[in-house]
């Protein structure tokens, strides 16, 4: 008597996969965008004035900016505008820090709901990172316009490099919150060295100068920091006269994805280290 082989499972019909791929993806759609109004409702709709502080906080130091150089020195690197040439390179470095911290600190903040299987670091990361840089984004309009606005200026805009700018420090944010997020999750002593190894990093992104005026030295230096890089290619879509030829787009998004891709790569290895602390 010969035994017949146990009949296969039947396979799942190819129609159904993609159905069960689109309802993850919705799934996961829906999980970012609960974090992200969770994170709303946490950062800033305690706290008196809401939304209204992350206008008045870059504005307050640009004044203060504008204000203690005039005091000190003529007339700024380009143009005349003290307002507009520190807020044309401070908004873009504001965005690449607030995105870098908020990433960095994403597992952390969200660690009680990563409990839930349909949360996912992957998620956290995202939820963070979409936020704030919306926010940043929109902030940086307001401001800009408000400041061509008040100083009256002629400024001819070409806003493909400014946009280019404000997107690298977005993705150059991103790629320096999630490496430092595996690390600070592993070893929490490194958030202490981190912020004591970029203590310096605001006066050595271009925000208060011009990668120009530096020394030889100083350029040859500097060349390796992205946001300078940023900062400069930012300057271009306000001032006509200013190439800023040194600016390498290339440079900063290979540094970005590399940074990137090394924290996915460590996340996905030590997230469950990290969560189980």
């Amino acid at each position: 008597m010969t035994s017949t082989p146990p009949a296969a499972a039947p396979a799942l019909p190819p129609a159904q996969m993609p159905a069960a791929a689109r309802a993850r993806r919705f799934a996961s759609l829906r999980t970012i965008a609960a974090l992200v109004l969770r994170e709303m409702s946490t950062r800033y709709g305690r706290t008196p004035g809401g939304y209204l502080w992350a206008i008045l906080e870059p504005l307050a130091a640009i004044l203060f900016l504008s204000l203690g150089f005039s005091l000190v020195i003529r007339s700024p690197s380009l143009g005349t505008s003290f307002l507009l040439f520190y807020a044309t390179g401070y908004l873009a470095f504001d965005l690449y820090n607030t995105i870098a911290n908020t990433t960095a600190r994403a597992l952390n903040f969200s660690k009680p709901l990563l409990q839930f299987p349909a949360v996912t670091w992957v998620d956290a990361i995202l939820a963070r990172f979409a936020l704030n840089s919306l926010t940043g984004s929109l902030m940086a309009l307001l401001l800009l316009s408000g400041t061509l606005m008040v100083i009256d200026s002629r400024t001819v805009l070409d806003l493909p490099p400014a946009v280019l700018a404000m997107a690298l420090a977005m993705v150059l944010g991103l790629g320096v919150g999630t490496l430092n997020c595996v690390l600070m999750g592993l070893y929490p002593l490194w958030e202490v060295a981190w912020s004591v190894i970029t203590r310096p990093l605001f006066l050595a992104s271009g925000v208060l100068f011009l990668y120009e005026d530096l020394p030889p030295l100083a350029q040859e230096i500097l060349w390796y920091n992205p946001l300078m890089h940023i900062t400069g290619l930012m300057r271009t879509g306000f001032y006509p006269t200013y190439t800023a030829a040194y600016a390498s787009v290339t440079y900063v998004l290979l540094t970005s994805l590399a940074l990137l891709a090394l924290g996915l790569l460590l996340m996905g290895r030590y997230h469950r280290v990290i969560l189980n602390r």
